[in-house]
């Protein structure tokens, strides 16, 4: 069983930036995918981004508002701890954010993913 804690979210000004940390405890030898997930009020969670067992990245979207270009996904491998950095930040991108993992090499489907933490809340407001 793997268990996931988020931290690093907060308030932030448009512009601004922050740093999510995801540390797992449990073996994480099963894991393929790591995600970051976010969810805003009134709305669907939906990736951001994904980074596999090798190190391959994955961010959602060409829509506007996609976070490509704003947004790396990265993993320490020695503390297994997933990152998601957050540049020039946008209020839409206020949600909460959540972080996830999978045996599996998934992709965007949140029902890919075994494990999830409970979400760290993200607010970008003047």
């Amino acid at each position: 069983q793997v268990q996931l804690v988020e931290s690093g979210g907060g308030l932030v000004q448009p512009g601004g930036s922050l740093r999510l940390s995801c540390a797992p405890s449990g073996s994480v030898l099963s894991i393929n995918t790591w995600a970051w997930f976010r969810q805003a009020p009134g709305k669907e969670r939906e990736l951001v981004a994904t980074i596999t067992r090798g190190g391959n990245l994955h961010y959602a979207g060409s829509y506007a508002g996609s976070v490509q270009g704003r947004f790396t996904i990265s993993r320490d491998n020695t503390k297994n701890t997933v990152f998601l950095e957050m540049n020039s930040l946008k209020p839409e991108d206020t949600a909460v954010y959540y972080c996830c993992a999978s045996e599996y090499f998934a992709g965007a489907a949140a029902s890919s993913y075994h494990y999830w933490g409970r979400g760290t809340q993200v607010t970008v407001s003047s």
